[in-house]
């Protein structure tokens, strides 16, 4: 967060520059030069203060911000406001469809960092960027992640990385970080339910965690469908 250019700063900065740009003149001399040297002094303070009004012009063009955009309170009552990065993860194309609610959109980036607990911890960002990079809800692939592992508290999340209940040929994927997890989960939604017309939680349920399947001896998939609607209330 910026904050405005102090007066002193300005005035010290001026004046080193100017020290330092300034030839050395002999003290004999100085009566000699003196309305030379004041018109030196006059040209180069101007030339300074225009070249830094020009660096405080391009760092804001470069930024896209300004100070009350930038403000603590904006961010608490607004969408998460920055630009974010494409991080790694499989490219998928996205079929145009019928905008739904989980398809991507700006969420509350310090409620959904402060809901975020255990092995989810600080993840928000690797939320939102997957959801931006599939264009999928990034509170709806939070409200998997923390029903699946109990809000980052599961077995497998912390020996697995794994947030999603993600399954490979020899079980339950392991993965080198969160992160990773997060784009797998992102990538799967996008190419194998939403791109296929399951635009809703209990379509995509019935997929992801089918009831009566042979991996779900306990039944917890009978109680998916509910549990990520209930997550993805609180997150909006």
């Amino acid at each position: 967060m910026t904050s405005p250019i102090s007066s002193n700063w300005f005035y010290y900065t001026t004046m080193a520059s100017m020290a330092k740009a300034m030839p050395a003149i002999n003290r004999a001399d100085a009566a000699n030069h003196s309305l030379n040297n004041m018109q030196d002094v006059s040209s180069l303070f101007s030339m300074l203060l225009e070249s830094m009004m020009q660096g405080l012009e391009t760092n804001k063009s470069a930024t896209g911000f300004t100070q009350e955009n930038q403000s603590f309170s904006q961010l608490t009552n607004t969408p998460f406001p920055f630009n974010l990065k494409q991080s790694s993860g499989e490219e998928v194309s996205t079929i145009p469809s019928v905008s739904t609610d989980l398809n991507f959109q700006p969420v509350q980036f310090l409620k959904l960092d402060s809901t975020l607990a255990g092995k989810l911890s600080d993840s928000a960002i690797h939320f939102i960027n997957a959801g931006k990079k599939y264009d999928i809800n990034p509170n709806l692939l939070s409200a998997i992640a923390i029903h699946e592992t109990g809000n980052g508290s599961s077995k497998a999340a912390h020996e697995k990385n794994n947030i999603a209940g993600m399954m490979g040929r020899n079980g339950l994927r392991s993965y080198d970080s969160v992160e990773e997890s997060i784009f797998d989960m992102a990538r799967n939604l996008r190419q194998n339910y939403l791109n296929l017309g399951k635009t809703t939680i209990t379509e995509i349920g019935a997929k992801y965690a089918p009831v009566g399947a042979a991996n779900d001896p306990t039944g917890l998939n009978n109680h998916w469908t509910t549990g990520v609607s209930r997550q993805l209330n609180k997150l909006t």
